[in-house]
């Protein structure tokens, strides 16, 4: 069954947690015993009413404060899809853990204050769904119920966000009205909201096309493991196990292997222990090759026609997630998919100002949150593509050496 991981932003009290809390209640995808409990610790003990935001703000600070602290992960599942849901929290300081949760989805729903309209936290958040490249944008437009499901008040909020997806170049954008409360265009269709004719939330969410996200142009797959069994039966077996990140690899295909730069080709190609004639991203898959190469963990092996980046002093946009501030020239480890590396890093050129995407000069060091472009450079070249051209081998992280705690989420460039 396909899967959708999407996350929820927006600023503090727009809905978010109610928002999932409706979801999971609406849909049936919550249990008998988390119900009762939900039922028993409900703030809302005046009208009866569940309050559905604590089946995500589960932590005892997020529920003392009424506020989402940490990334809260729920998973669902409907007929046709199945889900992870990253809620993310609103205040400012808590920017790590938004990139956190945005880092792998493919949707982010960013609610707006029905009230408020566009303010700037839904500008921030937005320019964080820009620079992590998340292809599908909802705009649910929360609390339709406390402007008594005014359709000028949807069409000025419309408005005013299609100018702010012009500005960062956000694509596939789509606006629904909704209130998560009352449970209106979450699971069913409103029939007070008349007067908008698109699709409930979840309708949308289980019928995005997600199947152009997966790149099967260009061929990138990274070496996890060397299969070398040494038995009798296969005393001259030699695989590379590892996932297909990107494209489509058949038998007999002339490929290069990087960062060393010699050719050959596949010989043979399996999945879950069959021999097949071809493999494609997603998959996990064992690559054999026509002639015994020294490869190790973390190689890439390409078609000969593919140009990746190799190289070991990289351009960077990163966001530093740790307490202690990053200085230049600060040693770690860096993580790009199974090749890790280690890495210093060499100078930082500006600080990115996630409000305004305006550059700004670092003083005494990078401090947890901030995002800043940077050089790092590495022990050994590293095979990557441009973040903003192909997201999925774009990234890395970097991790602390004596905690081996990740300090920085890293957009290559």
């Amino acid at each position: 069954m396909d899967l959708l991981r999407f996350i929820t932003a927006g600023s503090v009290d727009d809905g978010k947690s109610t928002l999932i809390g409706r979801l999971l209640y609406d849909s049936k995808n919550i249990l008998i015993d988390q119900l009762e409990a939900l039922e028993k610790s409900t703030k809302n003990r005046t009208d009866g009413s569940v309050d559905l935001a604590l089946l995500t703000d589960g932590l005892r600070a997020e529920r003392e404060q009424g506020i989402t602290i940490d990334v809260a992960y729920r998973y669902f599942t409907t007929p046709k899809r199945k889900f992870i849901i990253a809620d993310a929290p609103g205040h400012v300081q808590y920017t790590r853990n938004m990139i956190t949760g945005a880092s792998n989805a493919s949707l982010i729903i960013v609610l707006v204050d029905a009230r408020q309209g566009v303010v700037e936290q839904t500008r921030r958040h937005s320019i964080i769904a820009s620079l992590l490249k998340i292809p599908h944008v909802v705009v649910a437009i929360n609390k339709m119920d406390l402007v008594e499901y005014s359709q000028d008040v949807f069409n000025n909020i419309v408005i005013d966000y299609a100018e702010v997806a012009k500005q960062l170049g956000l694509k596939n954008v789509t606006y629904i009205p909704i209130s998560a409360l009352n449970g209106d265009n979450i699971v069913d269709k409103s029939e007070i909201i008349d007067w908008y004719d698109g699709k409930p939330l979840l309708e949308f969410l289980e019928e995005v096309d997600t199947a152009h996200d997966i790149d099967l142009d260009n061929a990138r797959f990274q070496v996890q493991f060397v299969i070398r069994p040494q038995t009798e039966e296969l005393h001259d077996y030699r695989g590379y196990a590892g996932k297909i990140i990107s494209g489509i690899y058949k038998k007999g295909d002339k490929v290069k292997v990087l960062p060393a730069g010699l050719e050959t080709s596949i010989s043979k190609l399996e999945v879950g222990g069959r021999e097949v004639e071809e493999v494609f991203a997603p998959q996990a898959a064992v690559i054999q090759l026509a002639d015994d190469i020294d490869i190790s963990r973390g190689d890439a092996i390409v078609k000969t026609e593919d140009t990746p980046v190799v190289s070991n002093e990289l351009e960077v946009l990163l966001c530093w997630l740790d307490d202690k501030p990053l200085q230049a020239g600060n040693k770690y480890y860096l993580q790009h998919n199974s090749r890790l590396v280690r890495a210093v890093v060499k100078s930082i050129e500006y600080k990115l100002d996630v409000n305004t995407l305006q550059q700004q000069p670092v003083e005494g060091g990078v401090k947890l949150n901030e995002v800043v472009k940077a050089t790092i450079k590495t022990a050994s070249p590293l095979v990557y593509d441009p973040y903003d051209q192909f997201v999925v081998n774009g990234s890395a992280i970097l991790v602390d050496e004596t905690s081996n705690s990740t300090v920085a989420a890293v957009l290559l460039q």
